[in-house]
């Protein structure tokens, strides 16, 4: 695709796992498509758009997540086909419910709404020292209360790959449903809902798939859930038809870039790295101990460079989230090339230098010659010195700090 360019230089996207860059021909779909819809109405689309909306693209995700085509379904996103799924569920006061940290805002509103529908019990898996999921935790409190387990194949808070095949096979002797967030993983890492051992996935087809907003679908085991989501418009599932067929088609990249741009990231002084398990996809977190997410992130787009600037609410039980400082986080794709990761890493270094001398104190500048008795003489008066009959000025803070509640 033509990217945009800055400065007559190609815009360094790294901000995949937020919104991917639609290729030429996908963009190019979804604007014939609604220009259609705008002018005969959505009948008219649906009627020329027939076979691909409800036969080819549904080979396609089947083919894309290693299950059969029927057991496919399209959503607004999913979130949506989460939510749509878990709201039918029906639980009672003696199930359980696990989750991750790892857990998104928008599957985090679902379950808690299906704990009050139905006052089962919602449990948090704990994390390792090293930022796994404490499988060892799960075995030894897994039990047939258990009813629903929701696990994040990929976290977008940092980019850690759960072991969800790993977790399928631990589950698949018990009643428990299986449900995994694929959002931020389809399209990045191989994903096999078949091999998983899932009853439910869901995903995005805007993110590592490139396709356009306001379209996801899911994967659905027969007989496991029996409420269905609302379709999608029918222009973006004829657009997401068209990323799918391009990313079948994308040849991967000759180097290791999500390796690249960590070393980017570990060699430039004064950034934390946000620790991500011991296996990890493209997608990175960090952040400055000085200068604010928000100020690096400017910087960076001044300088054509796209990065994300999470904040905790995004994902409110991870640990990275915990002392509710922002941070940036940034991911590659196959459409990424490493001369995105050396432009990101020169721009970094520039917006931190700027950010420093900014924020040096000036020098003070020489006194006048004959000033300096002058001077002399103010001190020892007592001129320049606070009064003792007026008050220190109060210094005010100039921020709001919120504070986990516990």
């Amino acid at each position: 695709m033509n990217a945009p360019t800055y400065h007559g230089e190609r815009t360094a996207h790294l901000n995949t796992a937020g919104t991917g860059r639609m290729p030429d021909g996908v963009r190019a779909v979804l604007a014939d498509c609604t220009a259609l819809d705008d002018r005969f109405g959505p009948a008219a689309l649906e009627e020329r758009l027939g076979e691909v909306l409800h036969t080819q693209v549904h080979e396609r995700l089947g083919g894309l997540l290693g299950v059969p085509a029927g057991d496919t379904v399209l959503a607004a996103g999913a979130a949506e086909a989460f939510e749509a799924f878990v709201s039918a569920a029906a639980l009672g006061p003696r199930d359980r419910i696990w989750t991750t940290p790892h857990e998104g805002v928008d599957r985090l509103t679902a379950l808690h709404a299906l704990r009050d529908r139905t006052r089962c019990r919602l449990e948090v898996v704990p994390l390792r020292a090293d930022g796994d999921l404490d499988l060892d935790w799960m075995r030894a409190h897994l039990d047939e209360d258990v009813a629903l387990v929701s696990v994040v194949h990929v976290s977008s808070a940092c980019g850690t790959v759960n072991p969800v095949e790993e977790i399928g096979r631990l589950l698949a002797p018990h009643r428990a449903r299986y449900a995994v967030d694929a959002s931020h993983s389809v399209g990045q890492v191989p994903v096999d809902a078949a091999r998983i051992g899932c009853h439910l996935l869901t995903a995005d087809g805007w993110r590592f798939l490139r396709g356009p907003e306001g379209v996801g679908f899911a994967y659905v085991a027969p007989g496991a859930w029996e409420c269905l989501p609302q379709p999608p418009a029918p222009a973006a599932v004829a657009a997401l038809h068209a990323a799918l067929v391009h990313h079948a088609a994308a040849r991967p990249p000759s180097e290791d870039l999500p390796a690249r741009l960590r070393a980017a990231v570990e060699r430039t002084p004064g950034l934390e790295l946000l620790a991500a398990g011991r296996e990890q996809a493209g997608i990175l977190a960090f952040r400055h101990g000085e200068i604010p997410a928000a100020v690096i992130r400017k910087g960076l787009a001044r300088r054509g460079v796209v990065v994300w600037k999470t904040v905790a609410h995004e994902n409110p039980l991870h640990p990275a989230g915990q002392d509710a400082a922002p941070a940036l986080r940034a991911s590659v794709h196959h459409d990424n090339t490493a001369q995105d990761i050396d432009r990101f890493e020169r721009a970094l270094a520039d917006v931190l230098r700027e950010e420093r001398q900014a924020a040096a104190p000036a020098p003070a500048p020489a006194p006048a010659e004959g000033a300096l008795a002058v001077a002399g003489a103010s001190r020892a008066a007592g001129f320049g010195q606070p009064s003792p009959h007026r008050p220190r000025p109060v210094r005010r803070r100039g921020h709001l700090t919120l504070h986990r509640a516990t």
